[in-house]
C-alpha cells in the first residue's frame, strides 16, 4: 500500500519540478526591453483616462451568478436525461426536487427584479 503512495508522491514531485522548470525556462529565454510606452495601461488603443478603478453595477454580477446556476443545472440535467429510463422512478422524483430548487432560485431573482434590464 505504501508503494502506491510513493508513486503518487513521485508524480506530484515530477509535475511540480516540470512546472517550475517551465517557468524558469520562460524567464531565462524571454528578452524584454521595457519602455515607457510598453509599461502604460492598454485600453484598446486609446490613451488611458482617469484611474484604473471603476464601479460596476451589481446587476452584472447577478446575471453572471444566474448563468452559473443554470450552467450547473445543465451539467446535471443532460447526463441524467440520457440514462433516466434505466434508473427508475426514484431518480425522476429526485430530478424534480432538484429542478424545484432551481425554480425557487429563478423565482427569487425575478421577485428581486434582477431579471429586469433597465
Amino acid at each position: 500500500m505504501s508503494e502506491s503512495y510513493g508513486v503518487v508522491a513521485a508524480i506530484v514531485v515530477l509535475g511540480l519540478l516540470g512546472l517550475i522548470g517551465a517557468f524558469a525556462l520562460n524567464k531565462a529565454l524571454t528578452v524584454t526591453y521595457p519602455t515607457e510606452g510598453k509599461l502604460t495601461t492598454y485600453e484598446s488603443g486609446v490613451d488611458p483616462v482617469g484611474e484604473g478603478w471603476a464601479q460596476v453595477h451589481i446587476r452584472y454580477y447577478l446575471f453572471a451568478y444566474l448563468y452559473v446556476i443554470f450552467a450547473v443545472d445543465a451539467v446535471y440535467l443532460f447526463p441524467w436525461a440520457t440514462v433516466f429510463a434505466q434508473l427508475g422512478v426514484a431518480t425522476l422524483i429526485e430530478m424534480f426536487v432538484f429542478l424545484a430548487f432551481v425554480a425557487v432560485g429563478l423565482l427569487y431573482a425575478y421577485r428581486k427584479g434582477v431579471l429586469r434590464w433597465t
